[in-house]
C-alpha cells in the first residue's frame, strides 16, 4: 500500500444571500371599498387596417349604472346585464340554419388504381447489405513525454493503440483505446517511482480526415525510499529478516524491486527454519516535500522448526510414508529447510506414479531441540495410471528399419517395483526382453535392475543370436534430477552364436558360439547446465568392463571407453560444442573377441557421414570386422534463434586393430543440422557426408533424434 502525506487545505466558502423585494402592503378598513387592482395594459399597436369591435361611446353606454349615493345597493345580476346587451327580435323564434352535406373532394372520390399499374422508381429499393462491414477508421499514434524514464519502449509494447495497427471500426473504439493507454502510462510511471505522474489522451483530426491519438505524459519527480522499518519477532540468527530484504534508503521506489525484495524474505525465512513465516502488506508513506517514501513491512516469522515425521493421505495411494522416508534427503531433527521439502516433492514427481502430489509443513506444537518446534510433512497424493505403452520407429543407414514397443507396469511390486516388457522388430534386428526394476531401492536415487533377453542382429560386421542375463545397480541422471556424479555396476552373462570373419584376406567366415561374462563399471561426472541441451560446462564418463570369452580357451580382457565433451557459449545465441572418445580392448587378440563385443565406429552417435559400424578394418568384401581401439572427435557450432536452430559440424574418427589408438588415417565427415527446441529437449535432424569417400561407403547419412548429438 502506498499512501500520500495528508495536507489540510482550508477554504472560505462565501454565502450569497439573495433578497426578494416584497410586494407593497395596502391598508384596508371596513369603510373603504375593496381596492381595485388594474392589470397592466398590454402594448397594443393598432395598425391601419384594425377596426375596434365596439366604439368607445357604445361601450360606455352599455356599462351598468351605479348609484353613487347608495353605496349599499346591490349590483345588478350579470345575467340581466348580458340580456340587455343581446337585442332580440320580437316573437321571432330562434332557428338554426339547415344542415348541409360537406363538399366531397373529387380526387378522394375516385377509385384506387390497380396495384400492377403503380410504377416504383428505380432508386426506391437498395441492394446494400445492412450488415455489411463499414470501412475502418484510420488513425495515427503519438507518444510524448516519457523522456529519460526509459519506459517509452515498454509502453509501446503494451499499448492498445499501437497494437491496433492504426485501424479501428469506430472512432469510439479509438477513444476507448486512448483512455486505456492513458491509464497504462500512469501505471508504468507509478511502477518506476514517479508517483506525481500524469497522462492525458487526446484525439485530433488532421487535414486529410485521419484521426491522431496523442498520449502526453508528465512524469514528475521520482521518489526514493526513506526510512525502512520492519516489524518482526526475534530470529536466529538476529537480523535475518532485515538481511533478507535487499532494499536501501535512497534507492528508487521501483515496484519490481520492492516485490522481489519481499519475495526474497518469504523465501529465505523458510530456508532457515521458519516454515510458517508470512510477509504482511507493505505500507509506503509518500512525502512530496522530500520526494521520499518511508517503507514499513510487518513480518510474522512464526516458530523456528525442525523436521520430524512424514504423514500421507489420499483415496488412491501409490505407496506409503515409509517409502517416502527412504526418498527424503534430510534427517529427522534437522533444522527445517524449504529446499529439502521442494526436493522431496520433485523426487515424488520423478517416480512417475502420481497424478497429483503435494507436500506441506504441518505444525505439531511439540517442542524440538534448541528451542525449536517439531514440524511434520504431510503428503497429499493421488496415484496415477501405473501402466504405460510406448513405441518408437525409425530408419538408420546401416541399421535399416527398426521398431520397438514397450509395455511397463511401474508399480506392479510396490513400492516402485516395475515390470518392463519390450519387443524389437526390424530388418536387421529382432528380439524380446523382460526387466524388473526397483527405483529408490533401499536408498534415494539408487536403482536395481535385473533382466533377460533374446536377440538377433544381422549387420555387415556380424550376425549374432544372443541370449543373456544381466543385473545392475545404478545412480543415473533424469530430466528432473541431473546429477553431478553418476555410476553403475553389475554383472552380465551372454550366450551368443555369431558368424565371424576368420581370415580378413580371404573373407572366410565361420559360425562360433561364445560364452561371455562381464563385470561392467561406469562412473560419470557432469558439470553441464542441461541434460538434453547443454550450453556450458563439461561432461566426463569412464566405462571399464572386465570380460572373459570362452571359446575353447578362456580369454580374459578389459574393454575401456573414455568420453569427454565440453560446451562453450560464444554468445546468447551461439554455442561451440566439442567431443572426444577413446576406446581400447586390452589382453586379447581381436579374433578371440566375439564380433559383437569388438569396437566399431560410424553412425549418428559416432562419426556422422558414415554408415553404422562402417569405419575401421574391412575384409575382402568391404565389410567391417571391428577392432580393438578407437579415437573420435567432433566439433559443432550451434546457433539458436527462438524455437529453431541450425548446426554445422565436423566429425572425425577411426578404428584400429591395435590395442592403443594410433591417431592416424583419420576419416572425416561434415554436415548441417536443424533443431526445433521443445520443453523437454531439442528435436534434431542432421545430414552429413564423408570427405574423400571410399568405394562402398555411404554418400550421405541422415540422423533424427531427441536431444543434441552429444
Amino acid at each position: 500500500m502506498i499512501r500520500r502525506q495528508a495536507h489540510h487545505v482550508r477554504r472560505m466558502l462565501g454565502l450569497i444571500l439573495v433578497t426578494a423585494s416584497p410586494l407593497p402592503l395596502m391598508a384596508q378598513t371596513a369603510n373603504d371599498p375593496a381596492p381595485v387592482t388594474t392589470p397592466p395594459s398590454l402594448p397594443y399597436d393598432a395598425g391601419a387596417d384594425d377596426e375596434p369591435i365596439l366604439p368607445d361611446d357604445q361601450f360606455e353606454a352599455r356599462l351598468p349604472q351605479v348609484d353613487s349615493a347608495d353605496t349599499d345597493a346591490p349590483l345588478p345580476s350579470i345575467d340581466s346585464w348580458i340580456d340587455q346587451q343581446m337585442p332580440q327580435q320580437a316573437d321571432a323564434p330562434t332557428q338554426l340554419p339547415p344542415a348541409t352535406e360537406p363538399a366531397q373532394e373529387v380526387e378522394l372520390a375516385q377509385p384506387l388504381p390497380p396495384l400492377d399499374s403503380v410504377t416504383v422508381p428505380a432508386n426506391a429499393a437498395s441492394d446494400d447489405d445492412p450488415n455489411a462491414k463499414q470501412p475502418d477508421i484510420r488513425y495515427a499514434t503519438s507518444v510524448e513525454g516519457f523522456g529519460k524514464t526509459g519506459l517509452d519502449d515498454v509502453f509501446k509494447d503494451a499499448s492498445t493503440l499501437i497494437d491496433g495497427d492504426g485501424k479501428a471500426e469506430t472512432a469510439a473504439m479509438v477513444q476507448a483505446r486512448a483512455q486505456e493507454d492513458e491509464k497504462l502510462a500512469v501505471r508504468l510511471l507509478y511502477s518506476e517511482g514517479y508517483y506525481d505522474a500524469t497522462a492525458l489522451a487526446s484525439l485530433d483530426q488532421t487535414g486529410d480526415g485521419t484521426l491522431k491519438a496523442v498520449i502526453s505524459v508528465t512524469p514528475g519527480k521520482r521518489y526514493k525510499i526513506g526510512d525502512i522499518v520492519i516489524t518482526a519477532g526475534p530470529t536466529v540468527p538476529p537480523g535475518l529478516v532485515r538481511d533478507s530484504l535487499p532494499l536501501k534508503t535512497g534507492d528508487y521506489i521501483v515496484a519490481t524491486t520492492v516485490e522481489s525484495a519481499e519475495a526474497n524474505v518469504a523465501l529465505r525465512l523458510p530456508e532457515n527454519g521458519y516454515a510458517f513465516a508470512k510477509v504482511g502488506e507493505r505500507d509506503i508513506l509518500l512525502d512530496p516535500a522530500t520526494i521520499t517514501g518511508d517503507y514499513r513491512l510487518p513480518v510474522d516469522t512464526g516458530p523456528r522448526g525442525t523436521f520430524r515425521n512424514i504423514t500421507t493421505s489420499g483415496d488412491k495411494q501409490a505407496f506409503g510414508a515409509d517409502h517416502m522416508e527412504v526418498i527424503r534427503r534430510y534427517k529427522p531433527g534437522q533444522l527445517y529447510d524449504s529446499r529439502d521439502v521442494d526436493d522431496l516433492r520433485k523426487a515424488l514427481v520423478a517416480t512417475g506414479l502420481f497424478a497429483s502430489v503435494g507436500v506441506d509443513p504441518v505444525r505439531t506444537g511439540e517442542a524440538g531441540p534448541d528451542g525449536t518446534e517439531y514440524v511434520d510433512l504431510h503428503v497429499e497424493q493421488e496415484a496415477g495410471p501405473a501402466r504405460t505403452l510406448a513405441g518408437e520407429a525409425g530408419y538408420g543407414t546401416g541399421q535399416g528399419l527398426r521398431a520397438e514397443a514397450t509395455w511397463t507396469h511401474r508399480n506392479l511390486f510396490p513400492p516402485e517395483g516395475a515390470l518392463i516388457g519390450s519387443v524389437v522388430a526390424g530388418t536387421q534386428e529382432q528380439g524380446v526382453s523382460g526387466t524388473f526394476r526397483r527405483s529408490n531401492a533401499g536408498k534415494r536415487d539408487r536403482t536395481f535392475q535385473a533382466g533377460a533377453l533374446l536377440n538377433h542382429q544381422k549387420y555387415d560386421a556380424y550376425e549374432a543370436f544372443t541370449a543373456g542375463l544381466n543385473i545392475t545397480w545404478a545412480r543415473q541422471s533424469t530430466p528432473i534430477f541431473q546429477k553431478r556424479w553418476t555410476y553403475s555396476y553389475g554383472a552380465e552373462i551372454l550366450l551368443s552364436n555369431e558368424q565371424t570373419t576368420i581370415d580378413a584376406a580371404t573373407g572366410e567366415n565361420k559360425r562360433l558360439t561364445y560364452f561371455i561374462g562381464a563385470l561392467p563399471v561406469q562412473v560419470g561426472y557432469d558439470r553441464s547446465n542441461d541434460l538434453l541441451n547443454p550450453t556450458r560446462g563439461f561432461r566426463a564418463n569412464l566405462r571399464v568392463s572386465p570380460e572373459a570369452s570362452l571359446q575353447g580357451n578362456i580369454s580374459p580382457y578389459v574393454r575401456s571407453t573414455f568420453d569427454l565433451s565440453g560446451y562453450f557459449p560464444v554468445s546468447d545465441s551461439l554455442v561451440i560444442a566439442a567431443r572426444t572418445r577413446l576406446g581400447t580392448i586390452n589382453g586379447v587378440a581381436r579374433d578371440d573377441v566375439a564380433p559383437s563385443r569388438r569396437i566399431y565406429a560410424g553412425g549418428g552417435g559416432s562419426v556422422r557421414g558414415f554408415g553404422y559400424q562402417e569405419l575401421g578394418p574391412k575384409d575382402v568384401n568391404a565389410d567391417p570386422i571391428g577392432g580393438r581401439s578407437v579415437n573420435e572427435f567432433a566439433v559443432e557450432g550451434r546457433y539458436r534463434f527462438g524455437y529453431y536452430g541450425v548446426v554445422a559440424f565436423v566429425d572425425a574418427g577411426q578404428v584400429y586393430e591395435s590395442q592403443i589408438p594410433e591417431f592416424s588415417d583419420m576419416r572425416y565427415g561434415v554436415g548441417l543440422g536443424g533443431r526445433f527446441y521443445t520443453n523437454f529437449g531439442p528435436f534434431r535432424a542432421d545430414i552429413a557426408m564423408p570427405i574423400n569417400r571410399q568405394p562402398g561407403e555411404s554418400k550421405f547419412a541422415v540422423y533424427i533424434g531427441i536431444g543434441q548429438a552429444f
